[in-house]
């Protein structure tokens, strides 16, 4: 590939291209089938060693066998030591592991998430056909989706406002469907993501926003409903956009 931005391909997928350099790409891949195409086997691979990654996850049959062996040891019930010292401090480490545990696991999960949204994001931008509905028009663009989802949402007034709608698709996080929408504001692409809250840990997630690498996220629920917004624009320009999207109907 002898285009001058392949070179920075990876980076841009991993999202770690400065805000500028990220936008002149997102604005290349629209116009480079080449580079467009690298960029989509780049988002793929991750997605499969990721998917592999929480396939061979330890399971709940190996955590029962390592319980089993450690309650089957002997102890010495007649020590002292064991008794007033041992065990007290056993069950400092204990806590402080299962802590810590949960803390990274909770924190992996967000990683997951961000990692797979960020992921569609940039898949979605260096499409051919980056929506299936295309229209400015919120009152075209909701009803594209009935029967498409099992939930339905609104879509906020954008008139007096720096946004435009671009359209929108369907699209997936873990097996779940739901709706992505795409936001322009001057040159930056947005995508807003909603899917049904399953209360399955993204509770936890960033309800203001965030900066992940080049890209900003904020995620909040309504009405049993879960949103994400990301894009490669600063936190006051995703905070505005999802006051918007809060506030709609």
């Amino acid at each position: 590939m002898a285009c001058e931005w392949s070179a920075k391909l990876d980076a841009y997928v991993d999202g770690e291209l400065s805000s500028s350099e990220s936008t002149a790409l997102a604005a290349h891949l629209r116009e480079c089938t080449s580079c467009a195409t690298y960029a989509l086997g780049l988002v793929q691979m991750k997605r499969s060693i990721a998917a592999a990654g929480k396939r061979y996850q330890p399971g709940a049959e190996f955590r029962g066998k390592i319980q089993k062996t450690i309650g089957s040891k002997r102890r010495r019930d007649g020590s002292w030591y064991w008794k007033i010292v041992a065990i007290p401090a056993a069950l400092v480490l204990i806590l402080s592991v299962t802590v810590n545990l949960y803390v990274n696991r909770e924190k992996a999960r967000r990683e997951r998430v961000y990692s797979e949204l960020t992921d569609l994001h940039v898949a979605t931008l260096a499409s051919g056909s980056p929506v299936d509905v295309v229209s400015t028009d919120r009152h075209t663009v909701k009803p594209w989706f009935q029967g498409k989802i099992p939930f339905s949402f609104n879509l906020p007034e954008l008139q007096g406002t720096d946004f435009s709608l671009v359209g929108g698709r369907v699209t997936y996080l873990a097996q779940s469907p739901g709706a992505h929408l795409i936001y322009r504001l001057r040159q930056h692409e947005i995508s807003v993501f909603i899917f049904q809250d399953r209360g399955d840990g993204t509770a936890a997630l960033a309800s203001t926003p965030i900066s992940r690498l080049s890209f900003t996220v904020e995620s909040w629920t309504k009405n049993g409903l879960r949103y994400f917004v990301v894009g490669d624009v600063g936190a006051q320009d995703i905070e505005s956009l999802s006051k918007l999207l809060r506030d709609a109907g």
